[in-house]
């Protein structure tokens, strides 16, 4: 079992950044694959990013490849999502989520998820 609890939202600019943080208690998160799904008004939850046990492999949706990085701290438990050039339709609620089964950096299926945070807002203004 993992307790996973994000912060770093916010609202900014359109062309700014912000970093998103997830802090994990209860494991250490080399036992994980970790993924960022993001869930805008009205839409359904979308895969972001996902990362491998180890940190070495990175996966990422087209709508955020080159402007997100998602990295991972397994001594500190804590997974991050920078964001950069951040676009009004990058506005929605952002999950962590830590994966127990998957192999390499992940699914891009939020149901391989075991487990997950609550969500950090994160709004874009144009």
């Amino acid at each position: 079992q993992v307790q996973l609890v994000e912060s770093g939202g916010g609202l900014v600019q359109a062309g700014g950044s912000l970093r998103l943080s997830c802090a994990a208690s209860g494991r250490t998160l080399s036992y994980y694959v970790m993924g960022w799904f993001r869930q805008a008004p009205g839409k359904e939850r979308e895969f972001v990013a996902s990362i491998s046990r180890g940190g070495s492999s990175t996966y990422y949706a087209d709508s955020v490849k080159g402007r997100f990085t998602i990295s991972k701290d397994n001594a500190k438990i804590t997974v991050y999502l920078q964001m950069n050039s951040l676009k009004p339709e990058d506005t929605a609620v952002y999950y962590c989520a830590a994966d127990r089964t998957s192999m390499g950096y992940g699914s891009v299926m939020e149901h391989e998820y075991d487990f997950w945070g609550q969500g950090t807002q994160v709004t874009v203004s144009s």
